[in-house]
């Protein structure tokens, strides 16, 4: 599936205009038809699945407890 520029931005979260600017640098893949560019939608699945991933690893990690104090000696 094919989406324009901005439905691409709104799938994102982003600008038109940003969206613009990773097609000039080729970060995002698209076709030009000769009057708008045209993004294959899959070509982000794998980066939101990562995102998604980092995500939970991220609440995991602020959600596990905090340790109990491991009997230190006070150096002073």
């Amino acid at each position: 599936m094919y989406l324009t520029m901005k439905e691409t931005a709104e799938y994102l979260s982003l600008s038109e205009d940003t969206i613009k600017k990773l097609i000039q640098q080729k970060k995002i893949r698209a076709l030009f038809d000769g009057g708008e560019y045209l993004i294959y939608k899959e070509q982000f699945n794998t980066h939101l699945k990562q995102m998604e991933k980092y995500k939970q690893l991220v609440e995991e990690y602020l959600n596990e407890p905090v340790p109990e104090d491991i009997d230190v000696k006070d150096e002073d």
